[in-house]
């Protein structure tokens, strides 16, 4: 492959337009980002208790935020541009051939994992990173009680 210049791409080859773009990609974290520590922390405080950052079906390559294994949930805290929310996702403008097909990805991955745990007998529940953590917390919460009482 062609060497790129180093105002371009960071490396050849690389999906990054830049160095920039590139470790600020990086920097992103898998667990514990603000909008899955803000809802864990109201569902902890709602007297919840969980798993974190656990396979529900360990045969499964596929790790929840919060798990609740004795009552079968897994929740999911979806970040807006990494699984395509309708209402925020905008596609960037450079390499938008290679963002458009991961993000479509992430979103196909997404829809096989919750027909995966359910057909395992798992309640999904999808949160987004735009969600009010009260309103999701107390959203889980109904759940966990509803699943617990039957």
């Amino acid at each position: 492959m062609p060497q790129v210049s180093a105002g371009s791409r960071s490396k050849a080859g690389s999906w990054a337009t830049s160095s920039a773009t590139r470790a600020s990609m990086q920097a992103n974290r898998r667990r514990d980002t603000k909008p899955e520590l803000a809802v864990r922390s109201y569902v902890h405080a709602l007297g919840l208790r969980y798993r974190v950052d656990v396979r529900p079906v360990p045969s499964l390559r596929r790790t929840a935020d919060l798990v609740f294994a004795r009552i079968k949930i897994a929740v999911f805290v979806d970040g807006c541009f990494w699984h395509g929310c309708p209402a925020h996702y905008k596609p960037p403008a450079s390499n938008s051939d290679y963002w458009t097909a991961k993000i479509s990805g992430n979103r196909n991955r997404d829809c096989e994992t919750d027909n995966l745990l359910r057909q395992e007998g798992w309640t999904v529940v999808r949160v987004w990173e735009h969600d009010d953590p009260r309103l999701s917390a107390k959203r889980i919460a109904g759940i966990v009680e509803r699943k617990r009482r039957a």
